[in-house]
């Protein structure tokens, strides 16, 4: 199902009709401040295991986000972090930003790797957060490739829509994407290390 939700005031109708698919263990793609990416509920195994099929990555190799809707949300997931990250994160969120941190006790077993550490993202995009806050739990962000060696993210829901609309229980169209992804930060230690360049600016990193 190809569905098209306005970007700036989506339909409440239409967000709760993407939840309602999320609660019943369906996969979605979504637009966020950079690139268009999969979605799932990240309590249900069976939508991350669809996710990773679809990435054609193991589950267990996989290095997913999660989306949060607020910085109290995220810091559920993670173990108590330092002034620099808080502050970081607050003058920085929501934006095309990943971070990285240490994960609490929270996170999903299935999430859970050698060294203990999450993915989190707060995309300032209108879809996403109303998802989030209809939702009232974090989703899975695993960013939609591209074979194209030029556009390595796709940028055209039509376009999305022909490729995995079968194999995906809905496709918002959002509107045109962007080809640069999030800027991924480690916060992990007690200065921040970027481990990408994306769209988010690197010069609160140095």
């Amino acid at each position: 199902m190809l569905l098209e939700i306005h970007p700036e005031n989506p339909e409440k109708r239409k967000i709760r009709q993407v939840v309602d698919i999320l609660e019943k263990g369906g996969v979605i793609i979504y637009p966020t401040d950079t690139v268009y990416g999969l979605g799932c509920d990240i309590y249900n195994r069976k939508a991350y295991e669809r996710i990773c099929r679809i990435r054609g990555i193991k589950p267990e190799k996989a290095n997913f986000s999660f989306v949060c809707s607020d910085l109290t949300h995220m810091s559920e997931f993670t173990l108590p972090f330092n002034n620099t990250a808080f502050k970081t994160m607050k003058a920085t969120l929501p934006g095309p930003y990943t971070y990285i941190l240490k994960a609490s006790g929270n996170v999903p077993k299935m999430f859970k790797n050698k060294k203990r550490t999450v993915g989190l993202r707060l995309p300032d995009h209108p879809i996403t957060l109303a998802i989030m806050e209809e939702l009232g739990r974090p989703i899975l962000s695993a960013s939609i490739k591209s074979d194209d060696e030029i556009i390595q993210y796709p940028t055209d829901p039509w376009e999305i829509y022909e490729e995995y609309g079968k194999i995906v229980d809905v496709v918002i169209d959002g509107g045109f994407g962007n080809n640069i992804p999030s800027t991924v930060v480690d916060f992990t230690d007690d200065e921040p290390v970027v481990i990408r360049e994306g769209a988010g600016s690197v010069e609160p990193f140095y």
